[in-house]
């Protein structure tokens, strides 16, 4: 289980994309903005890309955790991180050269990540660890939001935990994909420390208090 804070992160892909700014401010207690860039070719779903990140990253109360599911990463992700965003997510299975890729999102100011679908085994990429802030471990196959938790998922949380520790230094885990307040509790136990969670936070009658709601179950986990 790992010792750094525990951060939520609001996937805005299930907030209103009429007026995503207020979408914005009624995460303004997270940590992150966790914004879903797809590229309807990497998975079969079209969302946003780098003009808009720009826009959100100027109004944005929390700063915005982008995860690129698109091809040629190594071409386009460290623009992200020109465009505002405070993190950079990579798919390990788009990228060419993702120690190069990694170096160039840091070398912009930002925390760079890889991204794990949940058939690509963590154990060929544990040497990126040198070059990464956070892990992230995809608890739904990447494309949609909405869908269910994969609990054989957490296997792998679990064994990215094991290699942070063994490493030392502080690399965030992240999980995305079914994160809600029957599931986040399993995640920490995994030795998951970041959140996207979209559904359970965008789908609650208050934002707010949702988001309050999946820190404090993440919390007892931690300490139960």
């Amino acid at each position: 289980m790992s010792d750094s804070p525990l951060q939520i992160s609001p996937s805005i892909l299930a907030a209103d994309f009429a007026d995503l700014r207020a979408g914005l401010e009624a995460i303004a207690t997270a940590d992150w903005a966790h914004v879903d860039v797809m590229d309807n070719h990497f998975v079969p779903n079209l969302t946003l890309g780098r003009p808009v990140v720009e826009a959100l990253a100027r109004v944005s109360p929390v700063p915005l955790d982008c995860h690129l599911m698109i091809e040629d990463p190594d071409r386009w992700a460290p623009g992200y991180a020109e465009a505002g965003a405070g993190s950079v997510t990579f798919h390990v299975e788009a990228a060419t050269d993702p120690v190069a890729t990694a170096r160039a999102i840091r070398s912009e100011g930002a925390r760079a990540a890889v991204a794990l679908k949940p058939g690509t085994p963590f154990a060929p990429y544990r040497d990126l660890l040198d070059e990464v802030d956070m892990v992230l471990v995809m608890t739904v196959e990447p494309g949609f939001g909405g869908q269910s938790f994969m609990t054989d998922q957490l296997a792998k949380v679990r064994q990215v935990r094991e290699a942070v520790s063994r490493r030392g230094g502080e690399i965030w885990v992240q999980v995305d994909g079914g994160v809600a307040q029957d599931t986040i509790g399993a995640c920490v136990e995994a030795g998951a420390d970041v959140f996207v969670a979209g559904s359970a936070v965008y789908g609650a009658e208050d934002v707010a208090a949702a988001v309050a709601g999946l820190r404090a179950t993440a919390a007892a986990h931690r300490c139960g």
